[in-house]
């Protein structure tokens, strides 16, 4: 029989096994973040070529590290604990299968554990792409294997509440928002690690003389279907959590539910076609295939971001104009509580997400320009711009509010929080913008010295390359000091926070019902400063987009 606790902030019915999971989720997310930024910081380091700190051996194992504990385990452990606060808590529901989501829990850290100890270990440093023929030890396929089966377990346990909320008819009217993004999520988490399994049990099978060989091709291909899905999964939880988060903030609903609701359905259906853009150097796969699917097809995805990109500021807009915020165009963005981390974070993740992921995202997507850029360091460049300020800076922000109403703690540091997403958000998002100017430059995505000291052919790269890769290692540093101030406050809050007094939290911290958790619009398009920006936005777009057929053009005298 389940139990339950009332939030004093929130009023929710919290299931306690929800409650449980969420937190060891969390924790342990933020505990891998901490491991793949070191990670990250060092292959920083390494590329920076004034510092140039570690060797050739040690950066692939860093490099392999850092994109397997940032990508996947910081990404999809805190999915799996936004997966039950949106449906057991968001719901007022009972958590189902709480020995299930127990089992999802612990095979995910055994996997996580097993295939970090294969990489550090030294005989797996084949990357996060981990391409055949390289061949890394089983226990690294293993490992993410289990991690896999550990997500899907929870996916299970996430649709199975839903199934219980909508029998118990614990919320009226239609799913939530909210909860509707998070279980975009898990759809598209699902087919993920279905294609991962597709591709990694051979794969493990191979690695243990079971198997004489794998198709490299073949493996591209149906690997690129759980890499690149697995961003999409951040893409949309990310979104949930912008959606959430002007809810907690504002009680603001979306311009048009229908429309949020549409463009997220879009997601389900195209957002993975975009995998194909790593795939357009191929030569086994036909132009018309790399056509269709990194054009016709992909541009439905791109369109529910647009709508998102324009139905979330919009609604945090017009909740603002009900205030009274209504002088010019930006009065409601001058307004907002730009010293509140849960505000700045996502403010932050909103812009550079739009601005360096999105836009770059579409012009590697279309196969013509993409030639310019693959296999680059525009391409981490990009990741950075997505799953980085992005996805994480979004689930940063979450967890300032997350974090302390749940636990029911002061934020052990909250002067340091205030600045953390600025310093976070700039730093990264600079690195973002020095990687894609080395990689426009040639710079190459994968090799730890761009000087070839020691190779026998020497390619002279610009000194700007030189330069961008040192800004990259400046900017990381500045990230990771803002990554850090964010996992101390987390820790800190957790295990050392003074206890909330709940008169000072309400007043404090905003209520999540209302928009968060029924069905509705703002009831008015009347949000002239969102369109200003969507139009800035636009601007950019077409204009980067331009510039980069002006860069292919300037190859073409090499044909």
């Amino acid at each position: 029989m389940a139990q339950f606790r009332t939030c004093p902030d929130t009023g929710f019915a919290i299931d306690l096994n929800a409650d449980k999971l969420i937190k060891w989720n969390a924790v342990t997310a933020v505990v891998f973040l901490l491991v793949g930024g070191l990670f990250g910081l060092a292959v920083a380091l390494t590329r920076w070529p004034a510092v140039h700190l570690l060797g050739a051996d040690d950066f692939y194992l860093a490099l392999t590290a850092h994109g397997f504990d940032v990508l996947l385990v910081w990404c999809i452990y805190f999915e799996m604990a936004l997966l039950y606060f949106t449906s057991s808590i968001l719901l007022k529901s009972r958590l189902a299968l709480p020995k299930i989501a127990w089992a999802q829990y612990i095979l995910m850290l055994v996997g996580a554990i097993m295939t970090n100890v294969a990489v550090l270990r030294g005989d797996s440093s084949v990357m996060f792409t981990s391409y055949v023929p390289m061949m890394a030890a089983p226990d690294f396929y293993l490992g993410i294997i289990l991690f896999a089966v550990g997500a899907l377990l929870g996916c299970v346990v996430f649709f199975a509440t839903l199934y219980i909320a909508k029998r118990d008819n614990t919320y009226e009217g239609s799913m939530p928002l909210v909860t509707f993004g998070a279980m975009t999520a898990a759809i598209i988490a699902v087919f993920t690690i279905l294609s991962g399994a597709v591709i990694l049990v051979p794969t493990l099978f191979w690695s243990m003389g079971f198997i004489g060989s794998i198709d490299g091709l073949m493996y591209r291909v149906v690997w690129w279907a759980m890499g690149h899905s697995s961003q999409q999964v951040n893409v949309a939880a990310q979104i949930a959590c912008w959606y959430a988060i002007a809810a907690i903030l504002f009680n603001a609903s979306p311009l048009s539910e229908k429309v949020s609701r549409t463009a997220f359905l879009f997601y389900i259906l195209f957002l993975q076609l975009a995998s194909a853009h790593h795939l357009l150097v191929d030569p086994g796969l036909s132009s018309e295939w790399k056509i269709f699917n990194t054009s016709y097809a992909m541009y439905l995805a791109v369109l529910g971001s647009m709508i998102h990109g324009l139905t979330v500021p919009g609604a945090v807009e017009a909740a603002q104009r009900k205030r009274g915020f209504n002088k010019g165009l930006f009065e409601w963005l001058r307004k907002a509580p730009w010293g509140n981390p849960v505000f700045s974070g996502f403010a932050l993740s909103l812009v550079l997400f739009g601005f360096l992921g999105g836009i770059t995202g579409v012009m590697m997507g279309t196969e013509q320009l993409n030639i310019i850029t693959h296999n680059t360091m525009y391409t981490p460049g990009h990741f950075h711009g997505t799953v980085v300020v992005g996805t994480t800076l979004a689930f940063m922000a979450m967890s300032y509010w997350l974090v302390p109403t749940l636990w029911q703690k002061e934020l052990m540091f909250p002067g340091l929080a205030k600045w953390q997403p600025y310093l976070f958000g700039l730093g990264m998002g600079l690195a973002s913008v020095f990687m894609m100017g080395a990689g426009t430059l040639g710079v190459p995505r994968r090799h730890w010295d761009i000087s070839f000291a020691d190779a026998a052919m020497v390619h002279e790269f610009p000194a700007a390359a030189y330069m961008m890769m040192g800004l990259n290692g400046i900017a990381a540093l500045i990230g990771g000091v803002g990554g850090a101030i964010f996992i101390l406050n987390m820790v800190g809050t957790v295990f050392f926070g003074k206890a909330k007094q709940p008169k000072a939290a309400a007043a404090e911290v905003p209520n999540i019902g209302g928009a968060a958790t029924t069905y509705g619009s703002a009831g008015t398009m009347a949000v002239p400063g969102t369109f200003v920006l969507a139009l800035v936005f636009l601007t950019a777009f077409v204009l980067y987009y331009f510039v980069n057929w002006k860069y292919l053009s300037d190859v073409w005298g090499l044909s």
